[in-house]
């Protein structure tokens, strides 16, 4: 979500604090839309991040700088010579705008003293960088905005600055008691819902408070404005009433919420949020700028391994796709064969009934004596054959169904068996934490034939190693889990003692489990953790009583020339979980 004002200014509440009185030694530009301020104060040295990137617009402490070009841009030139050695008067925030202002005590270029202006617009595709002097004048910008561009406001260097026009017909939600918008609700637009309509009327909201107020006022989050009980009118005037009295007395703190299922993150806020219930994990963070590094470093990640990722996703689905429809090809061929037997007794009536057939006829009728009350059947001939030819026709049609039928039943069993491997392999595609484990799923891939060379030039060639998942059961056994199927492999046929316990979701793709017994008998504790793991790390991770296989490692087979990760085993027991990702990832060795 984009940084929304009202967790901005419980942000910069925490920048003033741990930056006023500081001083900038260094200025960095890493990027066009990212500048980088070394600052050193009371608490000692720190980095100061601002990005006004369109897609990731904010402001906040870094632990290291980004790597910076050789040479530095021209407006990085232009910071360092007007603000570098500034002293830090404030952190603030005009109104409730998505804005902030850093004011500084800085020298003119004859050493007089001079107060200088950091405006810092965080507007999605609208935000900017503004260096302002002591008159009001624009020093430069990030971007320059010129009459073309808008004709609305311009900022260039020499003109005044002046703030970014106000939304129309918004107002500023602390200006509004919880009375006042309990008195508006009533005359609320018709069927547009809470949510919608909080958003629509007041300044500074995201539509994630918009539907956490409308949620913790009425139980919906979308509930129409005009089926609203005088009751729940009430209850929402108290809830925005807290809710503004939270922002004004800054008692925000910095939540991060993330998908239990998927475990990315999801968004950020100031308050905790309820309305999504279990689905979302929502943890606080000490700082909100570790909230704000977290958030878009694990964005970030996740959108680039899903960049890397989509050409192997693309790859795998076409070839699943394709052996789909081939499988279905062959299906319906198998069910021809089963005319076979058709052709076989039309051969025979026509070899008994030689004795009235000449070459030329093009059907005849005959008796059917294999059916019991010996109906009249009629038989198509080919008028260029002789009868005993057209005998021989529907013998050979008969052999070659026989055939066909053999030959079909093997190939459709193969072909399952490819369809089955390429949705594990998906399964598993969606699992890869680095690239790394994108390599491995790629050279599986060469290696079963699904990748061609051709599709691997340019790939790194050399084996790849990455680890399995690791866990530790709350009571001290060792839990592996295989992030790929050649993973799967290593860990049950090869790293595995037979004393070793493993698990796996039954008839459900997912990853290979191996519990380490080493020497012990694992408790009950410790079979319901690893059977949660396998079936965490499986397609029906958000499922619950989720069926798992489990045996002793010494009962399972893997049959010759099998895809990777293919085993059977026939000496098991099933357990029925239903994977907490709270529980199993608080398991986990990093």
């Amino acid at each position: 979500m984009p940084l929304d004002a009202v967790t901005l200014r419980a942000a910069l509440g925490e920048l003033d604090e741990g930056l006023a009185g500081g001083r900038i030694e260094k200025v960095y530009q890493p990027d066009r839309e990212e500048v980088v301020l070394a600052i050193r104060g009371k608490a000692g040295a720190k980095r100061l991040l601002i990005s006004v990137s369109a897609a990731a617009p904010r402001i906040h402490l870094i632990g290291s700088s980004p790597e910076n070009p050789a040479s530095p841009p021209m407006f990085c030139m232009l910071l360092r010579k007007h603000i570098q050695g500034a002293k830090i008067v404030s952190v603030s925030q005009p109104a409730l705008e998505r804005m902030a202002v850093i004011e500084l005590d800085a020298t003119d270029e004859l050493g007089v003293p001079c107060k200088k202006y950091l405006n810092i617009e965080l507007m999605g595709k609208y935000s900017n960088l503004i260096l302002q002097g002591e008159d009001g004048r624009v020093i430069d910008a990030v971007r320059r905005v010129d009459g073309d561009i808008s004709g609305k406001r311009q900022v260039l260097p020499g003109l005044f600055y002046r703030l970014p026009p106000a939304q129309e017909g918004k107002v500023d939600p602390l200006s509004v008691s919880g009375a006042g918008l309990a008195a508006a609700l009533r005359t609320g637009d018709g069927e547009k819902g809470l949510d919608k309509w909080l958003l629509g009327h007041f300044l500074g909201l995201s539509p994630l408070l918009c539907r956490e107020i409308a949620y913790r006022a009425t139980g919906e989050t979308g509930k129409p404005v005009c089926q609203l009980t005088e009751a729940e009118r009430e209850e929402a005037g108290r809830v925005f009433s807290d809710f503004t009295g939270f922002v004004r007395e800054n008692r925000g703190r910095p939540y991060l919420l993330t998908r239990r299922e998927e475990k990315t993150v999801f968004d950020f806020s100031c308050l905790p949020i309820t309305q999504y219930g279990d689905l979302i994990a929502v943890r606080q963070e000490p700082s909100f700028s570790e909230l704000l590094s977290a958030y878009y470093a694990e964005k970030s990640r996740a959108e680039r391994m899903n960049r890397r990722a989509a050409d192997l996703i693309r790859t795998v689905t076409n070839a699943r796709d394709r052996a789909r429809r081939k499988l279905s090809a062959q299906r319906q061929e198998l069910l021809e064969t089963a005319q076979r037997e058709r052709n076989k007794r039309m051969g025979d009536l026509i070899t008994a009934n030689l004795y009235q057939l000449e070459k030329g006829m093009n059907r005849v009728k005959v008796v059917d004596y294999f059916d019991e009350s010996c109906p009249e059947t009629e038989i198509e001939l080919d008028v260029r054959l002789t009868p005993q030819q057209n005998a021989q026709r529907y013998y050979k049609l008969y052999n070659k169904a026989k055939t066909a039928e053999a030959v079909l039943t093997v190939q459709v069993g193969q072909g399952e068996r490819d369809v089955d491997y390429l949705e594990s392999v998906l399964a598993l595609v969606s699992e890869a934490e680095c690239e790394q484990d994108l390599a491995q799923l790629r050279e599986e891939l060469r290696q079963t034939g699904v990748l061609s060379n051709r599709q691997q030039r340019g790939q790194r060639q050399k084996p790849v190693r990455a680890r399995p998942y690791e866990y530790r059961t709350s009571d001290g056994f060792a839990v592996f889990a295989g992030k790929n199927n050649l993973q799967n492999d290593l860990l049950t046929m090869k790293t595995a003692f037979k004393s070793d316990i493993w698990f796996h979701t039954q008839k459900i793709h997912g990853s290979h489990v191996i519990l380490v017994a080493d020497g012990r008998e694992p408790t009950d504790e410790a079979m319901t953790e690893a059977a949660m793991i396998a079936a965490y790390h499986s397609k029906a991770r958000g499922s619950s009583l989720v069926p798992v296989d489990y045996t002793p490692v010494r009962y399972v087979k893997k049959p010759s020339g099998a895809k990777p990760g293919f085993v059977i085993y026939h000496v098991y027991q099933t357990a029925y979980v239903t994977p907490d990702a709270a529980r199993v990832e608080a398991l986990r060795v990093r």
